[in-house]
């Protein structure tokens, strides 16, 4: 007798349940004071002169070898501001036509509010405050995803304690803040001029 041949099988129906994807990215900033030491009023116009309208690097007026060499004070961090970053989605957009932080339009601003930064702020929360424009050739652009912001602050400028930092469109708390940093970065005496510099770098 012939054994019975079967065909046999087996079927498995599966649903697989993909995992939700997250773009991940990271926004790195870091602030940098130059501190130049009291000089006289005509050394401050020509250190003024470099910087701030020939938009002389630091390195480069050093190379002069006339000028005291700066200290400097390296501050990571910051926090974005909505009002800021709805100028950002903006001008991404095309949504409406608000003033960039441009060469023409950026501000540096200081003062001397210690209340703690929060994304709601909008301005420097201070009594004493200053606001410079940029310094010739910046904002700049050092790589692909980075951004740079300089302003020089003379010797008859912001000469108070400075404890908090931004970068506005404008040249007043009533411009769009990108940002607020507070920290103790020092008092600015009369006849010091000080080069605050922000690099944000989004990877």
């Amino acid at each position: 007798m012939s054994a019975r041949s079967r065909d046999a099988g087996k079927g498995l129906d599966s649903v697989a349940v993909a995992k939700s994807v997250e773009d991940h990215g990271k926004v790195q900033s870091e602030w940098v004071i130059y501190k130049y030491p009291k000089m006289e009023s005509e050394a401050q116009k020509l250190l003024h002169y470099l910087h701030h309208m020939l938009g002389w690097s630091v390195e480069r007026v050093q190379e002069l070898g006339i000028f005291e060499r700066p200290s400097v004070l390296w501050v990571p961090g910051n926090v974005l501001l909505n009002e800021g970053i709805d100028v950002l989605w903006h001008l991404a957009a095309g949504t409406a036509s608000p003033a960039p932080f441009n060469a023409a339009n950026a501000y540096i601003g200081v003062g001397d509010g210690t209340t703690a930064e929060a994304a709601t702020q909008t301005g420097l929360q201070g009594t004493n405050k200053a606001y410079k424009a940029m310094d010739a050739g910046y904002p700049s652009r050092p790589s692909a995803n980075q951004c740079r912001w300089q302003s020089t602050f003379t010797g008859t400028e912001a000469n108070f304690s400075w404890q908090e930092i931004t970068v506005a469109n404008g040249p007043s708390d009533a411009a769009a803040n990108l940002n607020r940093k507070v920290q103790d970065l020092g008092t600015k005496a009369a006849g010091t001029t000080w080069i605050a510099q922000l690099t944000i770098t989004i990877s």
